[in-house]
């Protein structure tokens, strides 16, 4: 499972003209599902991007997290995250999960990224979605379950 996790201001998306998913200060993730990815990954993904510190503190430095700044989480499926392009220029997507599968462990991140006490909106899986942010910083950071363990 893959997330980029973007530290914004605000972000939103919006679904043929329809606003289905805001927040205000927080993160921005976008979430790619591989067809090897399981249950823990979800969980393990969850629990990491949640704890994530990323927010400065009086100081200046970054030790504050998303229950530190009343933050909030906006949540995007986006399978073009397993993307390979390391042959010719159109990017095979093999490795992702299908529809089915993927959908479930989104769902079930947003679930424990809830359960861990984080507000989250989300986009619609599967659906042609217009992204917004304000991305604050920038700080933008690439997470890879597997790489996790």
């Amino acid at each position: 499972m893959r997330a980029v996790v973007q530290r914004v201001s605000s972000a939103s998306v919006v679904v043929a003209g329809e606003l289905v998913g805001r927040i205000e200060r927080g993160f921005l993730v976008l979430l790619g599902v591989a067809e090897s990815d399981t249950a823990e990954d979800a969980r393990t993904l969850a629990r990491k991007v949640t704890g994530l510190r990323i927010f400065e503190d009086d100081a200046g430095k970054m030790n504050l997290g998303l229950a530190d700044i009343g933050g909030a989480m906006l949540v995007v499926s986006q399978f073009t995250l397993l993307g390979d392009c390391r042959q010719g220029r159109r990017p095979s997507f093999v490795a992702a999960a299908r529809p089915d599968q993927a959908e479930m462990l989104y769902q079930l991140f947003v679930s424990e990224v809830r359960d861990l006490g984080t507000t989250v909106a989300t986009g619609r899986f599967q659906q042609h979605m217009e992204v917004s942010l304000v991305n604050d910083g920038p700080v933008t950071l690439l997470l890879d379950s597997t790489k996790l363990f």
